[in-house]
C-alpha cells in the first residue's frame, strides 16, 4: 500500500510535467515489474536468505528509484529548462540499469563475483556482478535512452546510456564497500536482513549503519543524473 501511494505521487508529478515525463516513468516501472516476475520463484530461492526486501515495492523503494526523477519533473514545472530533462533521464536510466542488472543477473547460472575483491559471492549479495547482469545493466540504460529519443527529449542518447551505466556501477561499488552488512551467527552467513530466514536476529558486520540498499539506490540515481547532466 505504501508503495502504491508513493508511486501515485511520483506519477502525478511526472504527468503534470508533461506526457513524455509520464511515458518514461511508466516505461521504467512496467519493465521493472515485468522483470521482477521473470523466474520469480528461482530468484526467491537463490536470494531469499540475503536480500532485505523482495516482491512488492514499498514507499522507500519507490522513492529511492523514482524520487530523483520526480524532483526533476517538479523542477521543470517551476523553471522550464533542458537541464531538468538531463537530470531526469539520467536518474531514471541509472535506476533502470540497476534494476535490470539485479532482476536478470540473479538468474545467471554461476554465482556473481564481488566488484571489489573478485571472489565469488552468493546471488543477491550487494556489490556482486556477473556478465549477464552487466549486459542487462547496459540494456536498462539503453531502454531509457531509446524511450527518451522517441519522446524527443533534448538529451544526447549517449549521455543517458553512460549516465545509467555509471549509476549502476556506483551502486555496485557502494554495495560492496559501505553498504551496511549483517551476519547470522546461527547459519554463519552474510545477509542484509535484520532477521534471517532461519528466524535468528542478525548483527551488523560491516559497512555504515543505516546505509541500506534503498539509500544506495538513491545515490545510484543521483550519480546517473549528475553524469548525464555533465555529458549533456
Amino acid at each position: 500500500m505504501s508503495g502504491a501511494i508513493a508511486a501515485s505521487v511520483v506519477g502525478t508529478i511526472s504527468m503534470a510535467a508533461g506526457w513524455s515525463w509520464g511515458a518514461l516513468l511508466l516505461a521504467m516501472f512496467v519493465s521493472a515489474s515485468a522483470l521482477s516476475r521473470l523466474g520469480e520463484r528461482q530468484k526467491a530461492e537463490r536470494t531469499g536468505a540475503i536480500v532485505e526486501k523482495s516482491g512488492e515495492r514499498d514507499a522507500t523503494q519507490v522513492l529511492a528509484n523514482g524520487g530523483g526523477y520526480a524532483l526533476a519533473a517538479l523542477g521543470s514545472l517551476i523553471v522550464a529548462s533542458p537541464v531538468w530533462y538531463a537530470i531526469g533521464a539520467g536518474a531514471l536510466a541509472a535506476s533502470a540499469a540497476d534494476t535490470w542488472a539485479t532482476e536478470i543477473g540473479t538468474l545467471a547460472r554461476t554465482n556473481p563475483i564481488s566488484i571489489v575483491s573478485g571472489s565469488r559471492v552468493a546471488p543477491g549479495t550487494s556489490g556482486g556482478i556477473s556478465l549477464l547482469g552487466t549486459v542487462a545493466s547496459g540494456g536498462g540504460a539503453f531502454f531509457i535512452g531509446v524511450i527518451g529519443a522517441l519522446a524527443a527529449w533534448p538529451v544526447p542518447f549517449a549521455a543517458i546510456l553512460l549516465g545509467g551505466v555509471a549509476g549502476a556501477l556506483a551502486d555496485s561499488l557502494l554495495g560492496a564497500t559501505v553498504q551496511a552488512r549483517r551476519w547470522c551467527d546461527l547459519c554463519e552467513v552474510s545477509t542484509e536482513r535484520a532477521v534471517h530466514s532461519c528466524g535468528t536476529s542478525t548483527r551488523q558486520s560491516g559497512g555504515l549503519a543505516g546505509l541500506d540498499n534503498d539509500a544506495v539506490n538513491a545515490v545510484c540515481s543521483g550519480v546517473g543524473a549528475l553524469v548525464t547532466l555533465l555529458l549533456s
